[in-house]
C-alpha cells in the first residue's frame, strides 16, 4: 500500500473524518476561516505539537489513541486549538479535513523526496547487493535442482583411531584360531557412519544409518576397554540403523523399524558426561538398564507440555527383540529373539536432569555386564534397575558438570546378582570456546566377588574447526576378566570428522 493510502486510512482512523462531517453551513459559527485553514499545516498557527501528550483531553483508553500518536510522531502534521486541547469529539468541517490532509501529504512527499535521494546516493551498494542476491537465488535455484531429495539430508561422522593398550594380555585366539589373538599391539582403525535423515511433514523421522570399520573384538570392540566408536564390519557398509518416528498429538512420539536402539528411543540419557571414549562411561553408570539392544523394536515416549524454560516429565517406554539385529529368520516375539523391554520416568530442567530406568530381558537379550559382550543364557531373564542424575553450570566456568549413576541387576538361569555404577566430572570451554575436558571413574557391573574392577577414564577434546576435533585419552582398569584378571591400561587419539 503506497504511503499517502496509509496515511489517509490512519486518519480516517483517528476520528479525523467521521461518519457525521458537517457541511460549513451546518456548523456555522464553529466553522473556522479559510485564511486560517489555509496556515493549518503551517507551525506557526493552531499550536502544532510533538507529542500526543501534550492534549490533555487525549487519553490511552481512547480507541483512536495509538493512531493518532503515530501520526504526531512519524509525520507531524497535527495541530491542537489555541486552548491547547484537539477536541477529538467534536465534528470536523469538509474544510478542515482537506487542509489537514493536505498538510499531512506534503510531510509524506517531503518523506518520498528524501528516500529517492538516498537512494540516489546509494545507487551503486544497492545495485552491488541487488546482483548478490540474484546470485544467491541462482545458486540456491541449482543446489535444489541437482539435489538428490528435497526431504533427505546426509549426515556423516568419520573417525580415524590410534589406540593401544600395552598391558592387555589374553589367552583368547585369534576369531579363526589360527594364532594367539595380540590386543597389546598399537593400532588405526576408523569407525564411519553415514546418516540419511528424511521428513515427510516436518514433524516426523525416518533414520537409515550406515555403518563400517575395521576393529577387531579385542581390546576395543569387546570387554572393559570396549570403545564407543569401535564397529568390525570387515570393511563392509552395514545398514544399522532404520527407523521411523512420528508424533502423535501434542505430547507424544511413536518409533517403529526393523533396526531401532532402546537407549535412542528415550527421551534423554541422565547424563552430562560426554567423553565419546569408553563405551561405559556412556551409559550412565548403569549398562545393565541401558543395554543398547538393537533390533526389531518399537517405542513410546511422552513428554509434559510446559512453558519454555519450566521443567518437564517425561515417560518412554519400548521393546527391543535384538536377536532380529543379527537373524531375520529369528521371530521378533519368539522366546529366543532377546526381548528387552526398557522403561524410564524421567524428570528435567534447563540444566540438570534425573530418572528412573528399568529393563527386562528374555534369554538371549543384550548384557553389558564387565566383558561388555554376553548375553542372556537359555532359560534365564534379567531384571536391570537404574538410578542417574546430572547437573551442568548454564555458562562456562571453573565448575564442572556432574553426572552419577547407580544401577543394580537381577537375573535367574545360573547368573549373578551385579550391580554398578559411575560419577563424571567435565569442564567446557577448556583452553578456549569449544574445547572440552573430563575425568570419569566406576564399576561395570560386579558380583561382589571376582571381577570387581575399576575404570578410570581422563580426556580433552581439541576443536580444530567447527567440523574437525581431535580427543586424546587415557584410560586405566583394575582387575579387568578380559585380561586375565590382570590391571590394564591404555589410550586412543580419536579424530572425528563431521560433515
Amino acid at each position: 500500500m503506497a504511503s499517502s493510502q496509509s496515511l489517509a486510512l490512519a486518519l480516517i482512523s483517528a476520528g479525523l473524518f467521521t461518519p457525521c462531517l458537517a457541511s460549513a453551513a451546518d456548523l456555522g459559527g464553529r466553522d473556522l476561516a479559510l485564511e486560517e485553514l489555509s496556515r493549518y499545516g503551517d507551525s506557526g498557527s493552531l499550536d502544532q505539537v510533538t507529542s500526543i501528550s501534550q492534549f490533555p483531553d487525549v487519553r490511552p483508553t481512547d480507541w483512536a489513541y495509538q493512531a493518532l500518536a503515530n501520526l504526531i510522531e512519524r509525520y507531524g502534521c497535527v495541530a491542537g486549538y489555541p486552548d491547547g486541547t484537539f477536541k477529538g469529539q467534536r465534528a470536523m468541517t469538509r474544510f478542515e479535513a482537506a487542509a489537514l490532509l493536505n498538510a499531512c501529504l506534503d510531510r509524506v512527499t517531503e518523506v518520498t523526496d528524501e528516500l529517492k535521494r538516498l537512494m540516489a546516493e546509494f545507487e551503486r551498494e544497492l545495485a552491488i547487493l541487488k546482483g548478490r542476491v540474484d546470485g544467491l537465488e541462482a545458486k540456491v535455484g541449482e543446489l535444489e535442482a541437482n539435489q538428490f531429495s528435497t526431504t533427505t539430508k546426509l549426515r556423516g561422522e568419520a573417525s580415524f583411531i590410534l589406540a593401544g593398550s600395552p598391558d592387555f594380555d589374553s589367552p583368547l585366539r585369534a576369531s579363526d584360531g589360527s594364532r594367539p589373538a595380540r590386543p597389546n599391539e598399537t593400532t588405526f582403525n576408523y569407525d564411519l557412519r553415514l546418516v540419511l535423515d528424511t521428513s515427510f511433514t516436518g514433524k516426523d523421522l525416518l533414520r537409515t544409518r550406515l555403518r563400517s570399520g575395521n576393529f577387531s573384538s579385542l581390546p576395543f570392540r569387546s570387554g572393559i576397554f570396549t570403545l564407543d566408536k569401535a564397529t568390525g564390519t570387515d570393511d563392509s557398509v552395514e545398514i544399522d540403523r532404520l527407523f521411523y518416528r512420528f508424533p502423535v498429538g501434542e505430547s507424544f512420539n511413536v518409533t517403529v523399524g526393523p533396526l531401532a536402539r532402546n537407549t535412542e528411543m528415550l527421551s534423554f540419557i541422565p547424563s552430562a558426561y560426554k567423553s565419546d571414549i569408553l563405551d561405559f562411561f556412556g551409559l550412565a553408570g548403569a549398562s545393565g538398564t541401558y543395554n543398547k539392544a538393537t533390533g526389531a523394536g518399537v517405542g513410546l515416549s511422552w513428554r509434559q507440555q510446559v512453558e519454555k524454560g519450566n521443567p518437564y516429565v517425561t515417560f518412554d517406554t519400548n521393546y527391543v527383540a535384538n536377536n532380529g539385529f543379527a537373524d531375520s529368520s529369528v521371530g521378533a516375539f519368539s522366546s529366543d529373539s532377546g526381548i528387552n523391554a526398557l522403561t524410564q520416568l524421567g524428570y528435567r530442567g534447563r540444566n540438570w536432569g534425573v530418572a528412573l530406568g528399568y529393563r527386562y530381558g528374555t534369554e538371549n537379550s543384550s548384557l553389558r555386564n564387565a566383558n561388555f559382550s554376553s548375553r542372556v543364557p537359555d532359560g534365564g531373564n534379567n531384571n536391570s534397575l537404574s538410578l542417574a542424575g546430572y547437573w551442568s553450570p548454564i555458562e562456562s566456568t571453573w565448575i564442572p558438570s556432574i553426572s552419577l549413576g547407580y544401577g543394580y541387576n537381577w537375573a535367574s538361569g545360573g547368573l549373578d546378582d551385579s550391580q554398578s555404577w559411575m560419577a563424571g566430572l567435565q569442564w567446557s570451554d577448556v583452553g578456549w570456546a569449544g574445547n572440552a575436558a573430563g575425568f570419569a571413574l566406576g564399576q561395570p557391573p560386579f558380583t561382589g566377588g571376582e571381577n570387581n574392577s575399576m575404570l578410570y577414564e581422563l580426556f580433552y577434546r581439541f576443536r580444530v574447526t567447527d567440523n574437525i576435533t581431535i580427543t586424546p585419552a587415557v584410560f586405566y582398569g583394575s582387575d579387568v576378566a578380559s585380561n586375565s584378571g590382570n590391571d590394564a591400561w591404555g589410550g586412543v587419539i580419536q579424530t572425528t570428522f563431521r560433515f
